[in-house]
């Protein structure tokens, strides 16, 4: 016998059925079920929900705390650290969280759950119409209705994104290349001697000689001026910083962008901006900051 199903485990597959011969062949089809139950994946990941976020709240637990008193007497670690625990304890009372989909389980960003709610009927309304339950003209009304929701739904949000494309350009790519329907590899490149490469690793080493090449070092050049300004000799002038220039970097922080080591999200440095500048100011001889802002990528 030529028609056999080879398989590495017992009881995998079931109800093995002969199909009869394809054309010409003298071999028979086979078919078989694989018996195995289907387990739906479940995200682990989870995310910081702040369309449900209590803000009112964040700021009456940050505006009751007693920074000079809390803080006095500390040094700037210190400081920082007892600054970072009050936010972290007032985020967690006042932000939920919620669990992050995977990418196949995600839904197209116009689907909300007002939009879902109505997209459930025009399913019944199909499965009616194929039991003769349900008229085709009340199928279609249906489907008309529904499919101007999800038309005004998707302008909305392609407006919503092309609006906001300069402070949350994340969110304007990444719904542009969902629309993609292959992706694109990295084509060949030249190197230095002319010559295209093909072979990813190749093409690695092209990448990264060249951005070692257009490296201005202005990290570099920035440290060594902050290493001069701290061997500066100020004498009785102390350099000072007022609460307004603390709120102006508060509210230039970009939200959009993911938190830093510390654990932080930038939104709720932003958000509750008087409430934070209050904190990270604190008023002495010299009026000086005594810690840093922080953040992905801002100080």
């Amino acid at each position: 016998m030529l028609d056999l199903i080879l398989t590495n485990k017992e009881g995998l597959v079931g109800d093995v059925k002969l199909k009869g011969s394809l054309g010409c062949s003298d071999h028979e089809m086979v078919e078989f079920k694989i018996l195995r139950a289907a387990r739906r994946a479940h995200s682990k990941l989870t995310t910081l929900d702040f369309r449900t976020a209590d803000f009112g709240l964040f700021r009456d637990l940050i505006g009751r705390v007693a920074w000079e008193k809390v803080l006095e007497g500390r040094g700037a670690q210190d400081s920082w650290l007892v600054f970072k625990g009050h936010l972290l304890q007032a985020q967690e009372r006042c932000i939920p969280t919620k669990s992050k989909s995977g990418k196949n389980t995600k839904r197209p960003p116009w689907m909300n759950k007002e939009l879902l709610g109505k997209v459930k009927p025009k399913k019944e309304a199909y499965r009616g119409w194929k039991q003769g339950q349900v008229a085709w003209e009340e199928y279609r009304e249906t489907v008309q209705a529904v499919r101007d929701q999800v038309r005004k739904a998707k302008a909305l949000i392609e407006l919503n994104l092309a609006r906001d494309v300069k402070d949350n350009k994340k969110s304007f790519y990444r719904y542009v290349s969902d629309k993609r329907r292959m992706r694109e590899n990295v084509g060949p490149l030249q190197n230095e001697t002319g010559h295209l490469v093909t072979p990813d690793m190749e093409k690695a080493e092209v990448l990264n000689d060249f951005f070692a090449s257009v490296f201005t070092g202005k990290s570099l050049s920035h440290t060594t001026q902050v290493a001069e300004g701290r061997g500066r000799d100020w004498g009785n002038e102390l350099p000072t910083v007022g609460e307004d220039q603390v709120q102006d970097h508060l509210r230039n922080l970009k939200v959009h962008k993911s938190m830093g080591p510390d654990e932080m999200h930038l939104w709720i440095l932003r958000e509750p901006v008087d409430e934070v500048a209050k904190s990270l100011y604190l008023r002495s001889p010299g009026s000086l900051l005594k810690f840093p802002l922080t953040g992905k990528g801002e100080t």
